[in-house]
């Protein structure tokens, strides 16, 4: 049975619509089926619209400034120097695969008064990075130079042969500059982050220091020379070095960064890893309730060794984990409605008679603007290239289209500026896919196999038509191959937007005023005279019955 949890006299209340906004999830290249390293990304808020952003390369003449404008309000920054050269982005990932994911945990307050904020260290780093190494000092020495003016921020950074996690927060108000550590997640193992800051002790021991950074002994681990100094002179930590804790000092659990954010990660691993359900207290948040918030327990590691080699469909599908089979199971319980719906109204839970009371909150949630699962396949030329599985809303009712890495432009069905969050644009697959989702939350567990039929069907020809298209672009010389490409991903995304928009006038007709109506051999059955058969239930399950019966008319029957 799924469980409520509830808080008395809790101080930590947050923003309830846009807080604990994104997910990600990382896979080292010998953790995958196929070679490839993979970044998984839902970019989660109810204030964003969902579209590809690209950027085609560009020379930039000496003297040119870049504005940079903060990503999550369009607000104007500071200008910095541009780069002589920039490369192209689609997406979040770049002509040389480079992927950069993030989830904003905000921790304590640290933030630069002037600088660059977390979205536009991630693209300018694309714009400028060939491997995930540069993309991190690309990131920390630009936050470094001209300061920060986010929270704490975890960030996915990945290339074809490494990936890594970095966490990074300002060093104060008043200075100029972060403290971040970053760890390179095992080529072998799989990792994720919440918007809960994950990394725990440093591996102090033989570290390297050069400049500002110390390197760790094995070189899978860097960090800034001052991060437990700041720590100390805000008096977020006191101890010994070897007793520091990024995450302790710099974001400390308390009951929704345990039940609201690690339970993500938990759900996701216990699909991959063994002996996973020994740490459902802590994701639960019911060790932290059991010990009146002075100890979390036992953590769940940075990383995960998986039972079996991950596919890139499963990492799509772990997108749109909602908890199943889970005493979390978002979609049971009285609060889900007699449905079983996802969609929960005023966020993450209210306040009622001095108690606060918290919903679930799973990987595929509706506020999701787009999500992607990043293949960077670096067995592949760089005619072909990665490929950028782009999904736009809820990933539980989307579709993750493929976009190459190599493309010179946006689908329209795709691209920034056709629509927005206020101006609705029937070619828009963010609308698209909206108007899908938002029908289907009405009677969730009707409607969602009939989504899944056919995300399954065009995500089926998808996979199967990667072998065939490598095949074909290892015929052409690159400029062939990019036009192929950008040919074949633009018309993939403008065609599975058409047909979400035929899903949905499917699903409007099936299940119009309450009713379903019958189907037969794959068309709505009529009867001998061409008439169509009247719709059948359904009727509210008994525990609902139960509920309101005692307010209806009664008549006794036989």
């Amino acid at each position: 049975m799924r469980k409520t949890f509830f808080l008395a006299g809790i101080g930590m209340m947050l923003a309830m619509g846009s807080a604990f906004a994104c997910t990600n999830f990382m896979a080292g290249k010998a953790a995958t089926a196929d070679g490839s390293t993979i970044i998984t990304y839902a970019a989660d808020s109810y204030s964003f619209y969902g579209f590809l952003r690209f950027r085609q390369a560009a020379d930039h003449a000496p003297g040119e400034m870049l504005q940079v404008v903060n990503w999550d309000d369009g607000q104007p920054l500071i200008q910095i120097p541009q780069v002589a050269h920039t490369y192209s982005v689609v997406g979040n990932m770049n002509e040389h695969q480079v992927t950069i994911g993030e989830t904003t945990w905000g921790g304590r307050e640290m933030a630069n008064k002037e600088g660059i904020d977390y979205g536009s260290l991630i693209y300018i780093a694309l714009e400028r990075s060939k491997t995930a190494r540069e993309a991190i000092a690309c990131m920390t020495t630009l936050a470094s130079t001209y300061g920060y003016v986010s929270g704490g921020e975890s960030f996915s950074i990945g290339d074809p042969n490494e990936v890594w996690i970095m966490e990074m927060i300002g060093n104060g108000k008043d200075n100029k500059g972060v403290v971040w550590v970053a760890a390179r997640i095992p080529d072998d193992c799989i990792s994720g982050h919440a918007n809960q800051a994950r990394i725990t002790y440093l591996p102090l021991k033989g570290a390297k220091k050069k400049g500002d950074i110390y390197t760790s002994k094995d070189g899978q681990w860097m960090w800034h020379k001052d991060v437990i100094q700041v720590a100390r002179d805000n008096k977020f930590f006191e101890g010994k070095d070897e007793e520091f804790q990024f995450n302790h000092a710099y974001n400390p659990f308390d009951f929704t960064g345990l039940y609201v954010c690690e339970a993500r990660v938990w759900s996701v691993f216990r699909k991959f890893a063994d002996d996973m359900d020994k740490y459902l207290g802590y994701a639960a948040g019911k060790v932290y309730l059991a010990t009146d918030g002075r100890d979390a327990g036992e953590p769940m590691p940075l990383w995960v060794k998986p039972n079996h080699k991950i596919t890139v469909q499963e990492m799509k599908d772990a997108m749109r984990d909602q908890f199943e089979g889970t005493e979390l199971d978002i979609t049971q319980g009285l609060d889900a409605g007699p449905w079983h719906t996802k969609l929960r109204y005023g966020g993450l839970g209210f306040k009622q008679d001095s108690m606060q009371y918290w919903f679930e909150r799973p990987v595929a949630t509706q506020q999701t603007a787009w999500s992607f699962v990043s293949q960077m396949r670096g067995y592949e030329s760089a005619k072909a290239g990665g490929i950028f599985w782009f999904g736009l809303d809820d990933a539980a009712t989307n579709l993750y289209v493929p976009m190459y890495s190599c493309i010179t432009r946006a689908p329209e069905s795709m691209r920034e500026g056709n629509g927005d969050l206020y101006t609705y644009s029937p070619t828009s697959a963010w609308w698209a896919f909206n108007r899908v989702a938002n029908w289907a939350y009405t009677r969730y567990s009707l409607m969602r196999p009939d989504i899944q039929n056919i995300q399954r069907t065009w995500e089926d020809k998808f996979n199967n038509q990667v072998e065939i298209i490598d095949q074909k672009v290892a015929q052409m010389n690159a400029d062939e191959a990019r036009t192929f490409l950008t040919d074949y991903s633009c018309q993939q995304a403008d065609e599975s937007t058409a047909a979400w928009n035929d899903l949905l006038i499917y699903l409007t007709v099936k299940y119009i005023d309450g009713r379903v109506r019958q189907e037969e051999n794959g068309q709505f059955k009529r009867n001998e005279w061409g008439e169509p058969v009247g719709p059948k239930g359904p009727s509210y399950p008994k525990e609902f019955q139960d509920l309101f019966k005692h307010q209806l008319y009664q008549e006794k029957v036989k």
